[in-house]
């Protein structure tokens, strides 16, 4: 085979894995943006801690997913103030946070009052300010880069872009299940 082929035959497959690339590129970008009759306005949020993944839904419809970093020690439910974890269970957004130390926030109504009895029983306060937040002011350069090991007191950590993004689909008393 000649050195023309053969330098030809390399550009095929070049140009062939460009194309592969570009489609899965397209395809994915296409998964993150909502139908056009779609609403903006999520009407429900889903938390997976162990694939850290949060997504917004509207009307059963998948809006958009984000990868997110959670409490420093994420396994298991939020036991007690200070354990880092992230809670697990069923809440509402019950406010944006504009003042926030981490760009902008969305406040999780953690504790319930299950929370709240069981850290009761075993003698411990069961924490608060549990929320949906952007990077500490003045660390938005770090990007997705936070999301290299979970960090937080037990909030659920997201890009200042993406913060943006979720604070103006997101009202409050939206409801907000955490899963394992």
């Amino acid at each position: 085979m000649g050195y023309g082929t053969r330098l030809h035959r390399l550009f095929g497959f070049a140009l062939a894995g460009l194309l592969l690339a570009t489609a899965a590129a397209f395809l994915f970008q296409l998964r993150q943006k909502p139908a056009a009759n779609a609403p903006t306005k999520a009407d429900r949020i889903l938390v997976e801690k162990a694939a850290h993944r949060l997504t917004l839904f509207s009307a059963r419809r998948k809006l958009k997913e984000y990868r997110v970093a959670l409490g420093f020690s994420p396994v298991g439910s939020k036991q007690r103030e200070g354990d880092g974890r992230t809670p697990e269970g069923n809440y509402a957004i019950d406010f944006h946070k504009s003042d926030s130390a981490f760009h902008r926030a969305l406040h999780i109504s953690y504790p319930n009052a299950a929370d709240t009895a069981r850290a009761a029983e075993a003698g411990v306060a069961p924490g608060g300010d549990i929320m949906i937040h952007g990077l500490p002011n003045g660390f938005s350069a770090l990007g997705s880069a936070h999301r290299l090991r979970d960090w937080t007191a037990g909030c659920i950590a997201v890009t200042d872009s993406e913060i943006d993004e979720i604070w103006e689909s997101v009202a409050d008393g939206t409801p907000i299940e955490i899963r394992p």
